[in-house]
């Protein structure tokens, strides 16, 4: 094969590969990395009501400095959300009224959110600065994940509904 053939083989190769990537995305189509759920394809579905407590989301967080400091951190990607942050996965644990009480784990309404152990340090050693609890706001959600190292509203507290992009549904997904 002579060497112009192969340079036009790679190209329309990674053109290919681009307009199926790009294709995906349109498609609502993410590729998850991050252990607080299952690695591989997932799906943002739209949902057809407000978030309610049990759905599992994909949501933009907001480009506020803890997230900024997240990035930084490492706890979140870099992505198409505002501040080129990545969506986040979780799945809501408490919306608007509901109460939220901090301590060693985390309770919604009196009752404790399995899972919720609270951690002083990150795996590196870094501090952690826990949510100090309340009433959730008007069009925000706690959020929250099963996987212990997850970084979700213990921390950073209730963010605004207004990032929402969907239900998080998986496609192809794998658990390591």
């Amino acid at each position: 094969m002579s060497r112009r053939r192969a340079i036009t083989l790679i190209a329309i190769a990674a053109m290919a590969v681009t307009v199926l990537i790009g294709m995906g995305w349109l498609g609502g189509i993410r590729l998850n990395l991050t252990p607080s759920y299952s690695l591989g394809l997932w799906r943002i579905e739209a949902l057809d009501r407000a978030a309610a407590v049990g759905d599992l989301v994909f949501i933009c967080p907001p480009d506020s400095p803890p997230f900024r400091s997240a990035r930084e951190r490492g706890y979140l990607r870099r992505g198409l959300c505002p501040g080129w942050l990545s969506p986040l996965i979780k799945t809501v644990a408490a919306i608007e009224g509901q109460r939220v009480d901090i301590g060693a784990s985390v309770a919604i309404d009196g009752r404790l959110l399995a899972h919720s152990q609270l951690h002083a340090a990150d795996a590196k050693g870094r501090a952690l600065a826990p949510f100090a609890g309340g009433i959730v706001p008007p069009a925000h959600l706690f959020l929250h994940s099963d996987f212990a190292g997850s970084y979700d509203s213990r921390y950073f507290g209730p963010i605004s509904g207004t990032g929402l992009l969907g239900r998080a549904r998986p496609v192809l997904t794998f658990d390591p």
